[in-house]
């Protein structure tokens, strides 16, 4: 079977990747799709995943996001008729399920962020929606979508592709603490759509923190990347190229969080975690919230960040969710695998 994938942002790389392996393992060909956001390119090369970039990202704004929508539609489906793809697969792309209809073949989609303006068009074109049991489906199935095709997978999302790896990272963080307190920070996601938040709020505290602790701020684009690379940031790390997560996974002490996909995926592994998500929470994150794996500090200070450090006791990984995780893992190969002609 040959299965696209649209990899469109830096996220999905982390869940597809061990699937995509995977599947070309039992002997089926994939067709990898992508556009540069986010580290999304540079990540894909620093993975070995063979993709062609299609298309752009058209930034913040609303217009520029309608605009772009059918152009990148019409550019993917003039590369993907000349590929023969038998089905698409895609998380939170808003084109693929849409371009999928119009070549004819089936789609799989699965997104659990559910104030998306994206998924509306993403939703009535999948063939199959895949959500996280958190999500409730009548959130989904609604305005003439049908429940039918919607199917909740156990846990959430980040488990499916970190079960794997909960215990390796937890093992090596108990056979080589990490030294110091050594804090990394992921940014607001200033140009998606979905983000109605302030720019650059967090300016205050790392300055008031900078001279305690060794903070590396992982940007999510060269926008972000030179304003924290500005003199009076001259005490904190700014990497020129994404970062491995295992290494952070290991070596960071607290996770501060501005986005949602890595916060959620270093609080499920047990790595001490606050959110700063400026809008309203996802489900999945009051999910996590209610479990204890991460605090949400919208106006977050340095004194609380201090205080955090102090009271500090590092969790075990949240093996209940990692057991969920690999169920859902098996899920999706499941769901993808019914779509094999025989």
């Amino acid at each position: 079977m040959r299965i696209w994938f649209d990899l469109s942002n830096s996220p999905h790389i982390n869940m597809f990747y061990d699937l995509i392996r995977d599947l070309e393992a039992d002997g089926h060909t994939i067709i990898i799709t992508s556009r540069p956001l986010a580290n999304t390119v540079e990540l894909l090369d620093q993975r070995g995943l063979k993709h062609t970039v299609v298309g752009e990202h058209y930034g913040k704004d609303f217009f520029k996001k309608m605009f772009g929508y059918p152009i990148r539609v019409m550019q993917l489906r003039k590369f993907l008729k000349t590929q023969k793809p038998d089905l698409a697969v895609s998380q939170s792309s808003f084109h693929s399920p849409v371009v999928a209809k119009l070549l004819g073949i089936p789609s799989i989609y699965t997104n659990d962020n559910e104030h998306a303006l994206g998924n509306k068009p993403a939703f009535y074109a999948a063939t199959k929606i895949l959500i996280p049991e958190n999500l409730p489906v009548e959130r989904v199935a609604k305005g003439g979508i049908s429940a039918k095709k919607v199917i909740q997978y156990p846990g959430v999302k980040e488990g499916i592709y970190l079960w794997s790896k909960g215990e390796m990272i937890q093992q090596k963080r108990k056979e080589n603490p990490p030294k110091g307190v050594n804090i990394y920070i992921r940014p607001e996601p200033q140009t998606a759509q979905y983000y109605k938040g302030k720019e650059n709020f967090l300016d205050d505290t790392i300055l008031a923190l900078q001279d305690k602790y060794a903070i590396t701020v992982l940007p999510r684009d060269a926008n972000q990347a030179n304003h924290y690379k500005q003199s009076k940031f001259n005490k904190i790390q700014v990497p020129d190229k994404p970062m491995s997560f295992d290494f952070i996974a290991a070596n960071c002490t607290i996770f501060i969080g501005a986005g949602g996909s890595m916060t959620r995926e270093l609080a499920i592994l047990g790595i001490p975690t606050i959110s700063v998500y400026q809008d309203d929470l996802l489900e999945v994150d009051q999910f996590l919230l209610k479990k204890g794996l991460m605090l949400h500090e919208p106006s977050l200070t340095a004194a609380k960040v201090e205080s955090y450090v102090n009271s500090l006791q590092n969790s075990p990984p949240a093996l209940e969710l990692m057991e969920k995780g690999k169920a859902a893992y098996t899920l999706f190969k499941k769901e993808i695998l019914k779509f094999e002609k025989k």
